[in-house]
């Protein structure tokens, strides 16, 4: 008896099964072609998962997709829920596209873009149809129109509502907008201009760069869970300080909590869990610990929890400990009295006094001395301080927010840090991701920092190349958001008026851009990407340095490529119709290896 195999693909289940092949099924092009895709789609009976190439997949009903889409809009409210589905499908999207470009790095930009259509077709969500589908990433230009037949998220829909006056399918609007912003290195947004759910026979989209909509207000609502999580916040929470109720009034309707928490940038999982943590606490009078590695943004999150807490309209005051001192961090926190060491003039008040009704964020914690740490704990224990050389107690109403880079635990184990000051501090902790481990909000910090750059240094920059884009989504920034926030201002600066930034112009030397930069094979050996910085001088056929055999272009595959053209008199179309490619997959290679 033939021993069957623990995992089967999609297409040995086809083959086994004896289906007839249509014309569907076989995809003659640049990869990854449908059947590529469909054989990176793994079961393991045995095991009970099934695989997209590395990642895990689930097989569930359409109803159940439908019955929990109907729980989220009658608990949360329709606004909610299509800016939660929203966020997931835009997760999804750019999961998806990371998937391509680490899989097939040297694919056809055209096909792999069209990958995702294909891949959102494959799992069994909808059936595209291109319209219009234009891009160029150099310059930031991006023009995609598709037809989609048969959408299961309408499906369900009108199932559950039936015809309404809106669009419904928020998650694959969500999955398009994701895909293509990993592409493209900037916020795509796509629209479904025509929804069956509101009445039209068949859905269609449309998807351009955020700055190339008018009104995209309208759409990021749907990217942001902080516009909805704060209005379900404020009607929590009927009692406020007057303070904060006249700043509120004074500043629109969401006023200046949505726009302290729109500096936070992100979708990913992740990211969006250390967010929603934030504002459930921020009204409370909770001591808050943010922990994550050096560069994650603890900073600009302390920041955002004080502008959307009731002490918004106090001041928000912060003290890097680790660049203090040991000799004068007790008057930098307490302040100091006239004559109390040599040198004091003139007394002064410490943080603690001028955060008084605000917030005092105590950054890199774990570096103040036992004796700091002990008059600390006193303070927070007491709400009382005295200033140096001062015989009196001044009461202080402060909110403390500390931050740290290493484990407190491991700190207190090793007898650095105080326990009960640990436990005080550890009122309510808060984990904030490394960037490797949001890739998903790549795109969109790419593109943040490109505009902000853009205007501080007054340059024109478009956008970035395919190359700097697959680079940076593949590089693990060690530094994290810091890291990237200084190459994209780098890029900025070195590269030509009216240019793209390009890999070269980001990374100089110092960063380990070899094995973290370039992309890893199956078996963890380095294969050079299309992001991979090329020297422009180089020749022709000439291997990169570090590039292995995988990677390396044969000269005799790019002297066939020259011939072709030569021959054809330079007809790009006619060269490649004798090299049995198509247009696009030839003139890729052509200006990948210096030939166009």
């Amino acid at each position: 008896m033939k021993k069957t195999p623990s995992r089967l693909s999609l297409a040995e289940l086809q083959q086994q099964a004896a289906l007839s092949r249509t014309s569907a099924d076989i995809d003659e092009g640049a990869a990854p072609t449908l059947r590529d895709l469909t054989e990176s789609l793994v079961f393991s009976p045995g095991d009970g998962r099934i695989w997209l190439n590395d990642q895990r997949m689930v097989l569930w009903r359409s109803s159940t997709y439908g019955a929990l889409r109907r729980e989220l809009i009658s608990s949360m409210g329709q606004e909610q829920a299509r800016s939660l589905l929203t966020r997931v499908g835009y997760a999804a999207g750019a999961r998806d596209a990371e998937l391509v470009l680490r899989v097939w790095p040297d694919s056809d930009y055209a096909n792999a873009f069209h990958a995702g259509p294909r891949m959102h077709q494959l799992e069994g969500i909808v059936r595209p149809e291109t319209i219009t589908f234009e891009f160029d990433i150099a310059r930031g230009d991006f023009f995609a129109d598709y037809w989609w037949h048969d959408s299961s998220e309408d499906d369900e829909n009108i199932a559950a509502f039936g015809i309404g006056a809106e669009p419904a399918c928020w998650m694959q609007v969500g999955y398009a907008s994701g895909y293509a912003s990993a592409f493209m290195g900037k916020m795509i947004i796509y629209r479904e201009v025509a929804c069956r759910s509101s009445g039209a026979d068949v859905c269609r989209i449309v998807g351009r760069p955020a700055d190339q909509w008018d009104n995209p207000e309208q759409d990021l609502h749907y990217f942001a869970p902080e516009a909805s999580a704060m209005r379900v916040r404020r009607s929590l929470v009927p009692v406020v300080s007057e303070v904060t109720k006249s700043r509120k009034q004074a500043n629109s309707e969401d006023g200046r909590y949505d726009a302290a928490a729109s500096k936070l940038v992100g979708i990913s999982s992740s990211f969006s869990a250390a967010r929603h943590l934030s504002e459930r606490v921020a009204p409370t009078q909770a001591t808050v610990l943010f922990t994550g590695p050096s560069g994650a943004g603890k900073e600009l999150f302390a920041q955002t929890l004080h502008a959307i807490s009731p002490r918004a309209g106090a001041p928000f005051i912060a003290i890097n400990c680790a660049a203090i001192p040991d000799t004068l961090i007790e008057s930098e926190l307490f302040g100091v009295e006239r004559g109390a060491f040599t040198g004091a003039l003139a007394s002064r008040p410490g943080r603690f006094e001028r955060a008084h009704g605000g917030t005092l964020f105590l950054d890199e914690i774990a570096s103040l001395s036992f004796v700091a740490q002990g008059k600390l704990l006193r303070a927070l224990q007491e709400r009382r301080i005295e200033r140096m050389g001062g015989t009196r107690e001044i009461e202080v109403d402060v909110r403390v927010v500390a931050a740290t880079n290493v484990d407190l635990r491991d700190e207190v184990a090793a007898g650095r840090f105080r326990e009960d000051l640990f436990f005080r501090l550890n009122v309510f902790p808060i984990v904030l991701p490394p960037l490797k481990e949001r890739r998903d909000d790549i795109p969109l910090l790419m593109e943040v920092f490109l505009r902000r750059y853009s205007e501080q240094h007054k340059r024109l920059v478009p956008g970035f190349t395919s190359r700097a884009v697959q680079a940076l989504l593949q590089y693990d920034f060690p530094g994290n958001i810091r890291e990237l926030q200084n190459l994209v201002e780098r890029g900025v600066i070195m590269v030509a008026h009216g240019e793209p930034i390009d890999v070269n112009h980001m990374f100089r030397g110092e960063e380990p851009h070899h094995a973290n930069t370039l992309s890893l094979n199956e078996g963890g050996r380095l294969v050079e990407t299309a992001s991979a910085p090329e020297v422009p001088a180089r020749k022709a056929g000439t291997p990169l340095p570090g590039s292995n055999s995988q990677a390396t272009v044969s000269a005799k595959e790019v002297a066939t490529y020259r011939n072709a053209l030569t021959s054809n008199r330079y007809n790009v179309a006619a060269a490649a119709r004798q090299l049995g490619l198509t247009r696009a997959q030839l003139a890729y290679r052509l200006k990948r290896h210096g030939l166009l």
